[in-house]
């Protein structure tokens, strides 16, 4: 029993957002791609009562969706795939292909994988409303961070990321490398929390040459609030055809590099923090641990 009310409260939450779509003048197309509800008697019922939005009822818009109709209609498409592919009732659809012959019957076996395959999305789709759940439920715990708890995820982060003085190389330089915005600008905060005067920082451009460097230039000034002229020269490498790269597609920007001019003196705060760490959670200090 408690597992069927959780279903429903799953449903029942999904329908409202997808209500919530509907009546901001999202199509059923767009409102399964936000969700990821690809499951069409599933999306139907989500939005049962509410109806399709003003511009996919446009008279220039008829036209071509009542052509476009047809030809989904001849290579065999259901009025579900036609209605989820065009976002228009199923009513315009009849209208439209009604001259058209009915596309041919699945074989049982064919309808029976069909069957399976809906029942799968359907459980793709409840399983990736849990992975949001669990994600917002656990950001919603952190709150507000306090000073210390931001100095200590600094150090953390740095030392996780950032560059390290070796014996046999000594670099006490403050240098971040990340190609995640997010925690360039986590980075970013904690600097400004230990009072680092944004004059001293220096923004550095990394990528593959198969890269977009204009957009990327511009994508990461903007991220860290500077002019594109400020950044410094971009580092471009070559590329290794024999390298198989998985970073690629629109979203690759790169990697910025954050330098610290002066940095020494906090390079070794950080590196004296972060032991200070590491000797906190060593079993014989537990005593002194708060």
């Amino acid at each position: 029993m408690a597992h069927s009310n959780g279903k429903h409260a799953d449903f029942e939450s999904l329908r409202d957002q997808a209500v919530a779509l509907r009546r901001s003048g999202h199509s059923l197309r767009q409102i399964r791609d936000e969700l990821k509800v690809y499951n069409n008697d599933l999306l139907n019922q989500l939005v049962k009562g509410e109806p399709p939005p003003e511009w996919t009822k446009r008279p220039r818009a008829k036209d071509g969706l009542r052509a476009k109709a047809r030809e989904l209609r001849l290579q065999g498409w259901t009025y579900d795939q036609i209605e989820m592919e065009l976002g228009c009732s199923k009513g315009s659809i009849s209208l439209w292909v009604r001259d058209l012959p009915k596309p041919e019957r699945r074989d049982p076996s064919e309808q029976a994988k069909l069957a399976a395959r809906k029942r799968w999305e359907h459980e793709l789709a409840m399983r990736d409303m849990e992975r949001q759940k669990t994600k917002l439920t656990a950001a919603g715990e952190i709150g507000t961070l306090t000073d210390r708890e931001l100095f200590l995820l600094g150090v953390g982060l740095y030392w996780a990321e950032g560059s390290k003085d070796k014996p046999y190389a000594r670099r006490e330089k403050v240098q971040f490398v990340n190609s995640d915005p997010d925690m360039i600008q986590v980075f970013i905060a904690w600097l400004d929390q230990l009072g680092v005067h944004r004059d001293l920082l220096r923004f550095r451009l990394m990528i593959h040459e198969t890269g977009d460097i204009e957009a990327a230039e511009q994508y990461w000034a903007d991220t860290v609030g500077v002019d594109i002229t400020e950044l410094q020269k971009t580092t471009v490498k070559k590329h290794n055809p024999r390298t198989v790269r998985k970073n690629v597609g629109e979203d690759y920007r790169g990697c910025l590099v954050v330098n610290v001019l002066q940095g020494a003196e906090l390079y070794r705060r950080i590196e004296g923090a972060w032991y200070g760490i590491v000797g906190a959670v060593r079993p014989d200090d537990l005593p002194n641990r708060t």
